[in-house]
């Protein structure tokens, strides 16, 4: 059994420019006081092709956890444009919020992310190299994708390592 579970995660300011920063709401429970700090991590996907063009935008360790509920915002600074090849920024791609406990993660809500031009003529007529400061990025955060591991919390090795859940809430609700 789980010792903390993700209740809710909003995503704030969004829609917004390229290069702002994304800005989570996270909400969750502790069932029991943990003994290490969770790690909390957002990701973005530079490339569907390219593992390794993955950015670990921020990384953030809260604890010590006691039993109860608590929220905190996690406001994670924009990828870095020089290091998504230039035909893998517009369009949709993925960013995920995980949570780790001991070095095992333990949950994962990964969301959509739309990229493209604000202006209709831009749209239509989109310059040979991306003009960041014109792009709008939009996590599409009605539909996360929610995937669960089981880890060992203290007093058991995991067993059944994953479970995947989808939402259709505008935010996550587990």
């Amino acid at each position: 059994m789980s010792k903390l579970n993700i209740i809710n995660v909003c995503v704030l300011d969004n829609p917004a420019p390229f290069l702002h920063p994304l800005t989570f709401e996270i909400s969750f429970e502790a069932y029991e006081d943990l003994k290490e700090d969770v790690e909390w991590k957002v990701v973005y996907v530079g490339s569907a092709e390219n593992i390794g063009l993955d950015q670990q935008l921020d990384a953030v360790v809260v604890g010590p956890i006691p039993t109860g509920r608590h929220q905190f915002i996690l406001r994670a600074p924009a990828p870095d444009p020089t290091k998504i090849p230039s035909d893998d920024v517009i369009g949709i791609t993925v960013c995920m919020l995980t949570a780790s406990y001991k070095g095992q993660e333990f949950s994962r809500v990964g969301y959509y992310v739309s990229v493209d031009y604000v202006e209709t003529e831009m749209k239509e007529n989109p310059p040979a190299s991306p003009i960041f400061e014109k792009l709008e990025r939009n996590i599409l955060s009605n539909n996360p994708r929610i995937t669960r591991c089981k880890i060992d919390w203290d007093d058991k090795p995991a067993t059944n390592p994953t479970e995947d859940l989808a939402t259709a809430a505008g935010n996550v609700v587990i």
